[in-house]
C-alpha cells in the first residue's frame, strides 16, 4: 500500500489504519469516531487527505478553461482568478465519471480529484486535453483539511490573510517556512480549509496545527459520517458512471451558461441526456432518508413502497448513524414520484421491513463563510 507524508505521525498518534484507495489511511484515532465527529462540528478537526489526486493544467496552445469544458458541464471559463468550483467529469452517456474541485490560480488551473478515480481521471484529462494543455500530476505534495468552526482562528495564527477568505476562495500563503495553496472549502459541511503543502513540510505543519487546543486528528470514519450529515456524495456509492447529475441532485453543477450551449457542437459529454432530464425530470432522484428507530440502514438496503409485498422501488447508497443528528440517517435513490419530504418508504433490514421517511438534504445546516 502507498503511504501519505503523514503516515508516521498517524502511527505515532495511535491511529487504527486501514486500506483505502490503495493507501494505508487512519480510519480513527484514540478519541473514537463519535467524539471525532462531534469535535469537528464543535471546534476543529485535522484530516489527512493526501491520497487525493492533485493536478495542474497549463496551456501550451489553447485556453485551458475552454479546453477543460470539453470534459465537464461546469462553467470553467467564468471562474474568476482566486476562486474554486465544484465540477463533474461526465461521459457520453450522461453519467458521472468523477466529481472534483477546480481552482483558478491565474496562470494555471489546479484540480483535486478523488483518490479512487485518480488514475482514470488523469488518463481522461490527458486523452481529452493534450497536447494543447499539459496535464501534470503532483506527486510531491500532501493535502490537509482543517474543518470546523474554530478552523479560521487556528489557521489565521499561521497566516492572518486566510481569515479574509470566503467560501471557495483560493490563495497562496507561507506557513512554517513552506509555500502552501489554500482553499476555503472541505467536505464536512463545516467552515474550513484544504491546504496543499510540499510533502517534506506536511508533518511539520500538521504538528503545528495539532498543537492547538482546539484541534484533534480525525480519521476516515468521522469524515464519512460528517459528509453524510452534510448530504455530500461519495463517488462509487452515491454517484457513479451510470448516474446523471440530475438524478444525483447535482443539477446546480451544470451551469446555466453551459446548459444554453451544451446541445450544440462542442458541448459537453452526455449533454443530450443531461439536458433532457433537466427539462423533463429524471426518473429517479437522490434523497435524504431517516430510518425509524435507532438501527442504521446502510448501503445496499432495498426500499419498498409498502410494508408488505411488491418489488423494490429504490436503494440506499450511503447510511449510518449521524452523531450530530442523534440517530440513523441515509441517502439513496427513489422514483421521482416518491421524493417529497415526509413520504414513507420501507427498508428491508435483516429480513424485516422498517419505515424510512424521505427528508430534505442536508441533515445539518452548512457552516460555510459566504
Amino acid at each position: 500500500m502507498k503511504r501519505t507524508p503523514l503516515h508516521a505521525l498517524h502511527v505515532e498518534l495511535g491511529a487504527k489504519m486501514v486500506e483505502f484507495a490503495g493507501y494505508d489511511m487512519p480510519v480513527q484515532f484514540p478519541l473514537g469516531v463519535m467524539k471525532e465527529h462531534l469535535h469537528t462540528r464543535e471546534k476543529a478537526g485535522l484530516f489527512d487527505v493526501s491520497h487525493m489526486g492533485q493536478v495542474v493544467l497549463r496551456s501550451r496552445s489553447a485556453d485551458v478553461a475552454q479546453a477543460l469544458e470539453r470534459l465537464t458541464p461546469a462553467n470553467v471559463s467564468g471562474l474568476a482568478e482566486g476562486r474554486q468550483r465544484y465540477a463533474l467529469l461526465t461521459n457520453d452517456a450522461g453519467g458521472i465519471e468523477d466529481d472534483f474541485m477546480v481552482a483558478n490560480y491565474g496562470d494555471h488551473l489546479f484540480l483535486v480529484v478523488n483518490a479512487a478515480r485518480k488514475a482514470e481521471d488523469i488518463a481522461r484529462l490527458r486523452a481529452g486535453l493534450e497536447p494543447d494543455v499539459t496535464v501534470k500530476e503532483l506527486e510531491g505534495r500532501g493535502l490537509l483539511a482543517l474543518q470546523g468552526p474554530a478552523a479560521e482562528s487556528v489557521l489565521a495564527e499561521l497566516a492572518p490573510g486566510v481569515a479574509e477568505m470566503k467560501f471557495m476562495d483560493v490563495g497562496t500563503y507561507e506557513m512554517e517556512g513552506a509555500e502552501v495553496w489554500v482553499s476555503r472549502s472541505g467536505y464536512t459541511g463545516e467552515d474550513g480549509y484544504e491546504i496543499s503543502v510540499p510533502a517534506e513540510a506536511a508533518e511539520t505543519l500538521a504538528r503545528r496545527l495539532l498543537a492547538h487546543d482546539a484541534v484533534e486528528p480525525i480519521g476516515l470514519g468521522a469524515r464519512d459520517s460528517l459528509r453524510l450529515e452534510a448530504g455530500l456524495c461519495l463517488y462509487g456509492h452515491d454517484i457513479d458512471e451510470g448516474t446523471s447529475p440530475v438524478e444525483a441532485a447535482l443539477s446546480w453543477a451544470v451551469s446555466k451558461l453551459r446548459r444554453a450551449d451544451g446541445a450544440r457542437a462542442g458541448g459537453f459529454p452526455g449533454d443530450e441526456r443531461i439536458l433532457r432530464e433537466l427539462a423533463e425530470a429524471a426518473p429517479r432522484m437522490r434523497v435524504g432518508l431517516r430510518p425509524e428507530g435507532r438501527a442504521p440502514m446502510r448501503e445496499g438496503v432495498e426500499l419498498y413502497a409498502a410494508e408488505d409485498g411488491g418489488q423494490p422501488v429504490g436503494r440506499i447508497t450511503s447510511g449510518g448513524f449521524g452523531p450530530t443528528i442523534g440517530g440513523p440517517i441515509a441517502m439513496g435513490y427513489v422514483p421521482a414520484a416518491m421524493t417529497a419530504p415526509g413520504t414513507t418508504l420501507w427498508g428491508d433490514l435483516r429480513g424485516k421491513r422498517r419505515p424510512v421517511m424521505v427528508e430534505r438534504l442536508p441533515f445539518t445546516s452548512p457552516g460555510f463563510k459566504r
